[in-house]
């Protein structure tokens, strides 16, 4: 067994694939349309390209909006990237204008630090020790 898809729920799908692509730097999978105005839009990391999908799913039900809002206003990240070193990285998306609400940090082994999305969610990015 293996994890083979999670999602985010964003507020914009065409702001979260602007934000995941441009900015954290994914690659799109899928963008397939589902009738009106969603999609099923997936990213993955360009690093491994058939590894696990992140889907931008949309923040349309309340219980989701609800949970996400909450996680934010109390400054849980919804989810953790891996990158090779949070500080360059931290530096880097500052570069391009990301905010943090939490700047690198070292915890015993791991450094992380937690960014906006811009689409309603929290995100650490972390190194761990190999």
């Amino acid at each position: 067994m293996r994890i083979h898809l999670t999602s985010v729920f964003v507020d914009d799908q065409d702001k979260a694939e602007h934000f995941y692509t441009e900015i954290l730097g994914f690659t799109k999978k899928h963008d397939v349309p589902l009738g009106g105005k969603h999609r099923w839009l997936t990213v993955v990391s360009p690093d491994e390209p058939d590894g696990t999908e992140l889907l931008l799913e949309p923040a349309e039900h309340p219980a989701a909006r609800t949970y996400r809002d909450a996680l934010v206003e109390d400054g849980i990240p919804l989810a953790q990237f891996a990158v090779e070193d949070v500080t360059a990285e931290y530096r880097r998306l500052r570069g391009l204008g990301v905010r943090f609400t939490q700047e690198p940090m070292e915890a015993g082994p791991v450094t992380t630090a937690v960014l906006d999305d811009t689409c309603g969610n929290l995100i650490q990015i972390a190194t761990t020790p190999r």
